[in-house]
Protein backbone atom coordinates (compact mmCIF):
# COMPACT_ATOMS: atom_id res chain seq x y z
CA UNK A 1 0.00 0.00 0.00
CA UNK A 2 2.67 2.49 0.95
CA UNK A 3 5.45 1.00 -1.55
CA UNK A 4 9.09 1.11 -1.28
CA UNK A 5 10.52 -0.74 1.55
CA UNK A 6 7.29 -1.00 3.25
CA UNK A 7 5.63 -2.56 0.57
CA UNK A 8 8.14 -5.71 -0.05
CA UNK A 9 7.10 -6.94 4.06
CA UNK A 10 4.60 -9.36 3.82
CA UNK A 11 2.73 -9.06 7.13
CA UNK A 12 -0.40 -6.58 6.65
CA UNK A 13 -0.41 -3.82 9.17
CA UNK A 14 -2.77 -1.10 11.04
CA UNK A 15 -1.74 2.63 12.55
CA UNK A 16 -3.39 3.11 15.35
CA UNK A 17 -2.52 6.62 16.49
CA UNK A 18 -4.94 6.96 19.76
CA UNK A 19 -5.70 8.58 22.95
CA UNK A 20 -8.57 6.25 24.29
CA UNK A 21 -7.07 3.16 26.35
CA UNK A 22 -11.11 1.53 25.34
CA UNK A 23 -11.11 1.80 21.58
CA UNK A 24 -7.28 0.66 21.44
CA UNK A 25 -8.40 -2.63 23.02
CA UNK A 26 -11.17 -3.03 20.31
CA UNK A 27 -8.75 -2.17 17.68
CA UNK A 28 -5.90 -5.11 19.10
CA UNK A 29 -8.81 -7.28 19.51
CA UNK A 30 -9.76 -6.63 15.75
CA UNK A 31 -6.45 -7.17 14.70
CA UNK A 32 -5.99 -10.31 16.27
CA UNK A 33 -9.41 -11.39 14.56
CA UNK A 34 -7.87 -10.39 10.91
CA UNK A 35 -4.71 -11.59 11.78
CA UNK A 36 -2.46 -8.49 10.59
CA UNK A 37 0.00 -6.58 12.88
CA UNK A 38 -0.99 -3.12 15.45
CA UNK A 39 1.70 -0.16 14.88
CA UNK A 40 0.80 2.09 17.65
CA UNK A 41 1.77 5.67 18.05
CA UNK A 42 1.33 8.31 20.29
CA UNK A 43 0.96 10.60 17.75
CA UNK A 44 1.63 11.85 13.99
CA UNK A 45 5.51 12.58 14.34
CA UNK A 46 5.94 9.08 16.53
CA UNK A 47 3.26 7.60 13.50
CA UNK A 48 6.09 8.76 10.91
CA UNK A 49 9.22 7.21 13.21
CA UNK A 50 7.24 3.97 13.38
CA UNK A 51 6.87 3.78 9.71
CA UNK A 52 10.04 3.91 8.81
CA UNK A 53 11.40 1.03 11.32
CA UNK A 54 12.68 -1.43 9.65
CA UNK A 55 10.91 -4.47 11.12
CA UNK A 56 7.21 -2.35 11.27
CA UNK A 57 4.51 -3.90 9.41
CA UNK A 58 3.07 -3.61 5.86
CA UNK A 59 0.88 -0.40 7.08
CA UNK A 60 -2.41 -0.87 4.74
CA UNK A 61 -4.52 1.61 6.86
CA UNK A 62 -4.37 4.37 9.86
CA UNK A 63 -7.16 5.00 12.73
CA UNK A 64 -6.66 7.98 14.42
CA UNK A 65 -8.39 10.43 16.68
CA UNK A 66 -6.65 13.56 16.03
CA UNK A 67 -7.13 15.60 12.99
CA UNK A 68 -3.80 17.41 12.87
CA UNK A 69 -2.33 13.89 12.04
CA UNK A 70 -4.12 13.65 8.93
CA UNK A 71 -1.77 16.54 7.66
CA UNK A 72 1.09 14.81 8.79
CA UNK A 73 0.72 11.33 7.45
CA UNK A 74 -1.00 12.55 4.18
CA UNK A 75 2.59 14.57 3.39
CA UNK A 76 4.16 11.56 3.26
CA UNK A 77 1.89 8.64 2.72
CA UNK A 78 -0.38 10.42 0.09
CA UNK A 79 -2.45 6.94 -0.51
CA UNK A 80 -2.95 5.66 2.79
CA UNK A 81 -6.21 5.01 3.72
CA UNK A 82 -7.17 7.26 6.89
CA UNK A 83 -10.09 6.53 8.82
CA UNK A 84 -11.20 9.32 11.20
CA UNK A 85 -12.35 8.44 14.96
CA UNK A 86 -14.89 11.11 16.14
CA UNK A 87 -16.02 11.54 19.83
CA UNK A 88 -19.52 13.23 18.98
CA UNK A 89 -21.84 11.52 16.01
CA UNK A 90 -23.55 15.07 15.94
CA UNK A 91 -20.28 16.79 15.43
CA UNK A 92 -20.70 17.27 11.49
CA UNK A 93 -17.89 20.41 11.39
CA UNK A 94 -15.32 17.95 12.76
CA UNK A 95 -16.48 15.29 10.17
CA UNK A 96 -15.73 17.73 7.44
CA UNK A 97 -12.67 19.50 8.26
CA UNK A 98 -11.14 15.67 8.71
CA UNK A 99 -12.39 15.15 5.15
CA UNK A 100 -11.00 18.46 3.75
CA UNK A 101 -7.83 17.31 6.17
CA UNK A 102 -7.80 13.83 3.76
CA UNK A 103 -9.22 11.37 5.79
CA UNK A 104 -10.89 8.36 3.76
CA UNK A 105 -13.55 7.87 5.78
CA UNK A 106 -14.64 8.28 9.52
CA UNK A 107 -16.77 6.61 12.04
CA UNK A 108 -18.50 7.80 15.47
CA UNK A 109 -17.71 6.50 18.73
CA UNK A 110 -18.84 4.29 20.60
CA UNK A 111 -18.15 1.43 17.61
CA UNK A 112 -18.22 -2.35 17.32
CA UNK A 113 -15.76 -4.18 16.09
CA UNK A 114 -17.92 -5.21 13.31
CA UNK A 115 -18.40 -1.66 12.24
CA UNK A 116 -14.34 -1.40 12.41
CA UNK A 117 -14.01 -4.34 10.40
CA UNK A 118 -16.16 -3.38 7.79
CA UNK A 119 -14.49 0.54 7.25
CA UNK A 120 -11.04 -1.57 7.33
CA UNK A 121 -11.99 -3.86 4.61
CA UNK A 122 -13.50 -1.35 2.76
CA UNK A 123 -10.93 1.06 2.54
CA UNK A 124 -8.45 -1.59 1.99
CA UNK A 125 -10.11 -3.55 -0.80
CA UNK A 126 -8.22 -4.26 -4.04
CA UNK A 127 -11.35 -2.09 -5.78
CA UNK A 128 -11.56 0.66 -3.61
CA UNK A 129 -12.12 4.07 -5.17
CA UNK A 130 -9.10 5.95 -4.79
CA UNK A 131 -10.11 9.03 -3.21
CA UNK A 132 -13.48 8.71 -3.04
CA UNK A 133 -15.08 9.30 0.30
CA UNK A 134 -17.78 8.15 2.88
CA UNK A 135 -19.58 11.65 3.18
CA UNK A 136 -21.53 13.10 5.34
CA UNK A 137 -24.83 13.23 3.69
CA UNK A 138 -24.89 9.66 3.25
CA UNK A 139 -24.08 8.86 6.61
CA UNK A 140 -26.77 11.64 8.34
CA UNK A 141 -29.24 12.43 5.72
CA UNK A 142 -32.89 10.73 6.31
CA UNK A 143 -33.57 7.71 4.42
CA UNK A 144 -36.14 8.18 1.17
CA UNK A 145 -39.55 7.19 0.23
CA UNK A 146 -40.35 5.62 -3.11
CA UNK A 147 -41.11 8.83 -4.70
CA UNK A 148 -38.41 10.72 -3.45
CA UNK A 149 -35.86 8.15 -4.87
CA UNK A 150 -34.28 9.45 -8.31
CA UNK A 151 -34.17 7.47 -11.42
CA UNK A 152 -36.39 7.34 -15.13
CA UNK A 153 -34.72 4.64 -17.02
CA UNK A 154 -37.10 1.59 -17.62
CA UNK A 155 -34.96 -1.08 -15.53
CA UNK A 156 -34.53 0.84 -12.44
CA UNK A 157 -38.25 2.12 -12.77
CA UNK A 158 -39.06 -1.91 -12.66
CA UNK A 159 -37.13 -2.17 -9.20
CA UNK A 160 -38.89 0.45 -8.03
CA UNK A 161 -42.36 -0.80 -8.70
CA UNK A 162 -41.69 -4.44 -7.45
CA UNK A 163 -40.40 -2.94 -4.35
CA UNK A 164 -42.96 -0.62 -3.54
CA UNK A 165 -45.70 -3.63 -4.40
CA UNK A 166 -43.86 -5.86 -1.54
CA UNK A 167 -43.09 -3.47 1.08
CA UNK A 168 -46.01 -4.33 3.06
CA UNK A 169 -45.74 -7.87 2.71
CA UNK A 170 -43.78 -9.47 5.20
CA UNK A 171 -41.81 -12.49 2.63
CA UNK A 172 -38.21 -11.91 2.27
CA UNK A 173 -36.71 -9.76 -0.19
CA UNK A 174 -33.66 -10.20 -1.84
CA UNK A 175 -31.70 -7.08 -3.95
CA UNK A 176 -28.98 -7.88 -5.93
CA UNK A 177 -26.92 -5.66 -7.90
CA UNK A 178 -23.22 -4.14 -8.16
CA UNK A 179 -21.62 -2.45 -5.32
CA UNK A 180 -22.56 1.23 -5.27
CA UNK A 181 -25.96 1.21 -6.99
CA UNK A 182 -28.26 1.79 -4.18
CA UNK A 183 -29.39 -1.59 -2.16
CA UNK A 184 -29.78 0.04 1.12
CA UNK A 185 -31.51 3.12 -0.62
CA UNK A 186 -34.45 0.51 -1.58
CA UNK A 187 -33.96 -1.49 1.57
CA UNK A 188 -34.57 1.92 3.61
CA UNK A 189 -37.77 3.04 1.29
CA UNK A 190 -39.16 -0.91 1.73
CA UNK A 191 -38.71 -0.45 5.47
CA UNK A 192 -40.43 3.10 5.62
CA UNK A 193 -43.26 1.88 3.89
CA UNK A 194 -44.28 -1.23 6.20
CA UNK A 195 -46.18 -1.20 8.70
CA UNK A 196 -42.79 -2.34 11.02
CA UNK A 197 -41.38 1.56 10.04
CA UNK A 198 -42.03 2.32 14.34
CA UNK A 199 -38.88 1.00 14.65
CA UNK A 200 -35.58 1.41 13.09
CA UNK A 201 -34.25 -1.27 10.45
CA UNK A 202 -31.33 -3.27 11.80
CA UNK A 203 -28.76 -3.36 8.88
CA UNK A 204 -25.60 -6.35 9.52
CA UNK A 205 -22.57 -6.41 7.10
CA UNK A 206 -22.35 -10.39 6.72
CA UNK A 207 -18.79 -9.90 5.10
CA UNK A 208 -17.56 -7.93 7.52
CA UNK A 209 -18.39 -10.23 10.76
CA UNK A 210 -15.70 -12.77 11.85
CA UNK A 211 -16.48 -16.39 10.34
CA UNK A 212 -16.12 -17.43 13.86
CA UNK A 213 -18.67 -15.20 15.28
CA UNK A 214 -21.60 -14.53 12.56
CA UNK A 215 -23.39 -17.47 14.56
CA UNK A 216 -22.94 -15.25 17.70
CA UNK A 217 -23.33 -12.34 16.08
CA UNK A 218 -26.64 -12.88 14.31
CA UNK A 219 -28.40 -15.44 16.76
CA UNK A 220 -27.09 -14.72 19.76
CA UNK A 221 -25.25 -16.70 22.71
CA UNK A 222 -25.52 -17.83 26.34
CA UNK A 223 -22.88 -17.25 28.79
CA UNK A 224 -20.35 -20.21 29.32
CA UNK A 225 -21.68 -21.07 25.43
CA UNK A 226 -17.57 -21.27 23.97
CA UNK A 227 -14.29 -19.90 25.04
CA UNK A 228 -14.37 -16.28 26.18
CA UNK A 229 -18.09 -15.88 26.17
CA UNK A 230 -18.58 -14.23 29.53
CA UNK A 231 -21.65 -12.65 28.98
CA UNK A 232 -24.89 -13.80 27.58
CA UNK A 233 -25.38 -11.55 24.49
CA UNK A 234 -28.67 -11.11 22.61
CA UNK A 235 -28.35 -11.14 18.89
CA UNK A 236 -29.03 -9.44 15.94
CA UNK A 237 -32.13 -11.20 15.05
CA UNK A 238 -33.56 -11.10 18.52
CA UNK A 239 -33.12 -7.28 18.72
CA UNK A 240 -34.87 -6.83 15.54
CA UNK A 241 -37.78 -8.88 16.71
CA UNK A 242 -41.05 -6.64 15.33
CA UNK A 243 -38.84 -4.69 12.69
CA UNK A 244 -37.04 -5.42 9.51
CA UNK A 245 -33.22 -6.57 8.88
CA UNK A 246 -30.81 -5.96 6.22
CA UNK A 247 -28.49 -8.79 5.79
CA UNK A 248 -25.95 -7.11 3.65
CA UNK A 249 -23.23 -9.05 1.04
CA UNK A 250 -25.50 -12.23 2.00
CA UNK A 251 -23.64 -14.45 0.23
CA UNK A 252 -20.66 -14.12 2.18
CA UNK A 253 -22.39 -15.97 4.82
CA UNK A 254 -20.15 -19.47 5.77
CA UNK A 255 -22.42 -22.58 5.17
CA UNK A 256 -23.39 -22.91 8.82
CA UNK A 257 -24.48 -19.82 9.36
CA UNK A 258 -26.89 -20.43 5.91
CA UNK A 259 -28.36 -23.65 8.04
CA UNK A 260 -29.55 -21.67 10.55
CA UNK A 261 -31.00 -18.59 8.80
CA UNK A 262 -32.86 -20.97 6.43
CA UNK A 263 -34.29 -22.41 9.87
CA UNK A 264 -35.56 -19.00 10.96
CA UNK A 265 -36.60 -18.58 7.32
CA UNK A 266 -38.81 -21.53 7.83
CA UNK A 267 -40.12 -21.45 11.48
CA UNK A 268 -39.28 -17.88 13.04
CA UNK A 269 -37.37 -19.74 16.33
CA UNK A 270 -34.03 -17.63 16.80
CA UNK A 271 -31.93 -20.44 19.40
CA UNK A 272 -29.12 -18.88 20.76
CA UNK A 273 -25.89 -20.54 20.38
CA UNK A 274 -25.52 -22.47 24.28
CA UNK A 275 -28.96 -22.18 25.08
CA UNK A 276 -31.94 -24.64 25.39
CA UNK A 277 -34.75 -23.60 24.04
CA UNK A 278 -35.73 -21.35 21.08
CA UNK A 279 -37.25 -18.09 20.86
CA UNK A 280 -40.32 -17.04 17.84
CA UNK A 281 -39.16 -13.93 16.86
CA UNK A 282 -41.38 -11.74 13.53
CA UNK A 283 -38.57 -9.90 11.41
CA UNK A 284 -38.79 -9.29 7.85
CA UNK A 285 -35.68 -9.96 6.00
CA UNK A 286 -33.90 -8.11 3.62
CA UNK A 287 -30.91 -9.71 1.56
CA UNK A 288 -28.82 -7.55 -0.79
CA UNK A 289 -25.62 -9.45 -2.66
CA UNK A 290 -23.38 -7.63 -5.47
CA UNK A 291 -22.52 -11.33 -6.23
CA UNK A 292 -24.88 -13.49 -8.65
CA UNK A 293 -26.47 -15.67 -6.05
CA UNK A 294 -27.51 -18.34 -8.66
CA UNK A 295 -24.14 -18.84 -9.98
CA UNK A 296 -23.00 -19.00 -6.28
CA UNK A 297 -25.50 -22.13 -5.70
CA UNK A 298 -24.03 -23.92 -8.55
CA UNK A 299 -20.59 -23.67 -7.36
CA UNK A 300 -21.91 -24.95 -4.16
CA UNK A 301 -20.76 -21.72 -2.24
CA UNK A 302 -24.77 -21.56 -1.59
CA UNK A 303 -27.48 -22.98 -0.54
CA UNK A 304 -30.39 -23.79 -3.22
CA UNK A 305 -33.02 -23.95 -0.52
CA UNK A 306 -31.99 -20.81 0.99
CA UNK A 307 -31.43 -19.05 -2.37
CA UNK A 308 -35.15 -19.33 -3.14
CA UNK A 309 -36.25 -19.02 0.65
CA UNK A 310 -34.49 -15.68 0.13
CA UNK A 311 -35.78 -15.13 -3.41
CA UNK A 312 -39.47 -14.55 -2.56
CA UNK A 313 -39.29 -10.38 -3.86
CA UNK A 314 -36.28 -10.36 -6.47
CA UNK A 315 -34.97 -6.56 -7.18
CA UNK A 316 -32.53 -6.15 -10.01
CA UNK A 317 -30.88 -2.61 -9.53
CA UNK A 318 -29.05 -1.64 -13.15
CA UNK A 319 -25.40 -0.28 -12.89
CA UNK A 320 -25.58 3.60 -13.16
CA UNK A 321 -23.40 2.96 -16.53
CA UNK A 322 -26.95 1.40 -17.73
CA UNK A 323 -28.94 4.60 -16.54
CA UNK A 324 -26.50 7.59 -17.24
CA UNK A 325 -29.84 9.92 -18.08
CA UNK A 326 -30.24 9.68 -14.69
CA UNK A 327 -26.87 11.85 -14.10
CA UNK A 328 -28.20 15.23 -14.11
CA UNK A 329 -31.38 14.54 -11.55
CA UNK A 330 -29.12 12.32 -9.45
CA UNK A 331 -26.72 15.19 -9.15
CA UNK A 332 -28.99 18.34 -8.67
CA UNK A 333 -30.76 15.71 -5.80
CA UNK A 334 -27.68 14.98 -4.23
CA UNK A 335 -26.43 18.40 -3.76
CA UNK A 336 -29.80 19.91 -2.61
CA UNK A 337 -29.14 17.27 0.08
CA UNK A 338 -25.65 17.87 1.15
CA UNK A 339 -26.09 21.28 2.11
CA UNK A 340 -28.28 21.55 5.34
CA UNK A 341 -25.56 18.62 6.41
CA UNK A 342 -22.28 20.43 6.21
CA UNK A 343 -24.01 23.80 6.49
CA UNK A 344 -23.32 24.88 3.19
CA UNK A 345 -25.42 26.88 0.83
CA UNK A 346 -26.94 24.88 -2.51
CA UNK A 347 -24.52 24.71 -4.89
CA UNK A 348 -25.21 24.33 -8.60
CA UNK A 349 -23.08 22.64 -11.33
CA UNK A 350 -23.06 23.57 -15.04
CA UNK A 351 -23.77 22.02 -17.97
CA UNK A 352 -19.82 20.98 -19.16
CA UNK A 353 -19.40 19.35 -16.25
CA UNK A 354 -22.81 17.39 -15.99
CA UNK A 355 -21.74 16.29 -20.06
CA UNK A 356 -17.97 15.36 -18.14
CA UNK A 357 -20.06 12.62 -16.00
CA UNK A 358 -21.96 11.68 -18.20
CA UNK A 359 -18.86 10.62 -19.81
CA UNK A 360 -17.28 8.12 -16.78
CA UNK A 361 -18.57 4.75 -16.33
CA UNK A 362 -18.49 5.03 -12.82
CA UNK A 363 -17.58 1.52 -11.19
CA UNK A 364 -18.30 2.37 -8.16
CA UNK A 365 -22.21 3.42 -9.15
CA UNK A 366 -24.14 5.87 -7.34
CA UNK A 367 -22.32 5.80 -4.36
CA UNK A 368 -19.32 6.93 -6.34
CA UNK A 369 -21.25 9.14 -8.07
CA UNK A 370 -22.49 10.61 -4.31
CA UNK A 371 -18.85 10.62 -3.02
CA UNK A 372 -17.42 12.76 -5.95
CA UNK A 373 -20.25 15.47 -5.53
CA UNK A 374 -19.75 15.45 -2.06
CA UNK A 375 -15.89 16.23 -2.39
CA UNK A 376 -15.86 18.53 -5.21
CA UNK A 377 -18.91 20.81 -3.09
CA UNK A 378 -16.33 20.12 -0.01
CA UNK A 379 -13.28 21.87 -1.83
CA UNK A 380 -15.71 24.73 -4.09
CA UNK A 381 -15.35 27.80 -3.20
CA UNK A 382 -17.94 28.91 -6.13
CA UNK A 383 -21.60 28.52 -6.37
CA UNK A 384 -21.07 26.21 -9.51
CA UNK A 385 -19.40 23.29 -9.74
CA UNK A 386 -17.67 22.86 -13.34
CA UNK A 387 -15.11 20.39 -14.65
CA UNK A 388 -11.86 21.47 -13.28
CA UNK A 389 -14.08 20.22 -9.57
CA UNK A 390 -13.54 16.88 -11.20
CA UNK A 391 -9.95 16.54 -12.07
CA UNK A 392 -9.59 12.72 -11.62
CA UNK A 393 -12.60 11.87 -13.28
CA UNK A 394 -11.92 14.50 -16.53
CA UNK A 395 -8.19 13.08 -16.74
CA UNK A 396 -10.11 9.48 -17.05
CA UNK A 397 -12.59 10.00 -19.58
CA UNK A 398 -9.38 11.64 -21.55
CA UNK A 399 -7.52 8.51 -20.91
CA UNK A 400 -9.93 6.08 -21.89
CA UNK A 401 -11.74 8.02 -25.20
CA UNK A 402 -7.87 8.19 -26.50
CA UNK A 403 -7.16 4.68 -25.30
CA UNK A 404 -10.37 4.00 -27.14
CA UNK A 405 -8.83 5.02 -30.81
CA UNK A 406 -6.57 3.04 -32.85
CA UNK A 407 -3.33 5.11 -33.53
CA UNK A 408 0.56 5.09 -33.19
CA UNK A 409 2.01 6.27 -30.01
CA UNK A 410 2.46 9.34 -31.40
CA UNK A 411 -0.56 10.32 -32.70
CA UNK A 412 -1.44 9.03 -29.35
CA UNK A 413 0.58 11.57 -27.23
CA UNK A 414 -0.48 14.29 -29.60
CA UNK A 415 -4.24 13.54 -28.75
CA UNK A 416 -3.74 13.32 -25.10
CA UNK A 417 -2.48 16.92 -24.89
CA UNK A 418 -5.47 18.02 -26.95
CA UNK A 419 -8.14 16.32 -24.61
CA UNK A 420 -6.72 17.48 -21.45
CA UNK A 421 -9.20 19.01 -19.22
CA UNK A 422 -9.44 22.52 -20.48
CA UNK A 423 -7.11 25.84 -19.72
CA UNK A 424 -7.77 27.71 -16.47
CA UNK A 425 -10.33 30.09 -16.41
CA UNK A 426 -8.76 33.84 -16.01
CA UNK A 427 -11.96 36.10 -15.90
CA UNK A 428 -14.97 34.98 -13.57
CA UNK A 429 -18.55 34.89 -14.27
CA UNK A 430 -18.99 38.99 -14.63
CA UNK A 431 -15.83 39.44 -16.55
CA UNK A 432 -13.08 40.54 -14.36
CA UNK A 433 -9.95 39.11 -13.98
CA UNK A 434 -9.78 36.22 -11.20
CA UNK A 435 -7.90 36.76 -7.79
CA UNK A 436 -4.25 35.39 -7.95
CA UNK A 437 -5.03 32.46 -5.09
CA UNK A 438 -8.38 31.39 -7.53
CA UNK A 439 -6.23 30.62 -10.27
CA UNK A 440 -3.13 29.39 -8.51
CA UNK A 441 -5.59 26.58 -6.66
CA UNK A 442 -7.18 25.75 -10.34
CA UNK A 443 -3.28 25.27 -11.34
CA UNK A 444 -2.74 22.99 -8.34
CA UNK A 445 -5.89 20.99 -8.62
CA UNK A 446 -5.40 20.52 -12.75
CA UNK A 447 -1.88 19.00 -11.99
CA UNK A 448 -2.71 16.66 -8.98
CA UNK A 449 -6.20 15.19 -11.18
CA UNK A 450 -3.44 14.81 -14.57
CA UNK A 451 -0.80 13.24 -12.64
CA UNK A 452 -3.06 11.20 -10.51
CA UNK A 453 -2.18 12.72 -7.10
CA UNK A 454 1.07 11.86 -7.26
CA UNK A 455 2.61 14.41 -5.18
CA UNK A 456 6.14 14.27 -5.86
CA UNK A 457 5.63 14.86 -9.79
CA UNK A 458 3.18 17.37 -8.92
CA UNK A 459 5.37 19.40 -7.42
CA UNK A 460 8.31 18.87 -9.69
CA UNK A 461 5.81 19.78 -12.78
CA UNK A 462 4.85 22.71 -10.73
CA UNK A 463 8.81 23.61 -10.30
CA UNK A 464 8.55 23.84 -6.42
CA UNK A 465 9.58 21.83 -3.63
CA UNK A 466 6.95 19.15 -1.97
CA UNK A 467 6.99 20.88 1.30
CA UNK A 468 6.63 24.48 -0.41
CA UNK A 469 3.42 22.33 -2.13
CA UNK A 470 1.51 20.98 0.97
CA UNK A 471 2.11 24.54 2.19
CA UNK A 472 -0.13 26.17 -0.71
CA UNK A 473 -2.21 23.30 -0.39
CA UNK A 474 -3.44 24.22 3.61
CA UNK A 475 -2.99 27.83 2.47
CA UNK A 476 -5.54 27.22 -0.71
CA UNK A 477 -7.67 24.71 1.16
CA UNK A 478 -7.11 22.12 -1.35
CA UNK A 479 -6.91 18.06 -0.38
CA UNK A 480 -4.68 16.20 -2.45
CA UNK A 481 -7.34 14.43 -3.43
CA UNK A 482 -8.60 17.46 -4.94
Amino acid sequence: MLGGQMGQRAAKGLLLINHDPALGRLVSSMVAQMDWQLCEAADGNAALWALDAPNSPNIQAALIDDQQDITRLRATYPDLPIIMMLADHNDTDAAIAAIRAGASDYLCKPVSMPQLIHAIQRATAPDALQGELRPLSEKHAPALAFEEIVGATPGFRTALAIAAKAARARIPVLIEGERGVGSHVFAHAIHGASSRTKRDMAIVNCAAIPKNRIDSELFGHERGAFTGAFDRHIGRFAEADGSTILLDDVGALPLPAQVRLLHLLQTGEVQPLGATRSKIVDVRIIAATNRNLATEVEAGRFREDLYYRLNAVQLNIPPLRERLDDIPHLAQHFLKRMAPMDGQRTLNIDDAALRLLMRYDWPGNVRQLHDALFRAAAQCDDNVLTIFDFPQINASVARHSVASLPMMPAQRAHLTALTAPAPVALFDGAGHIRTLDEIEADVIRLAIGHYRGRMTEVARRLGIGRSTLYRKLAELGISEVA
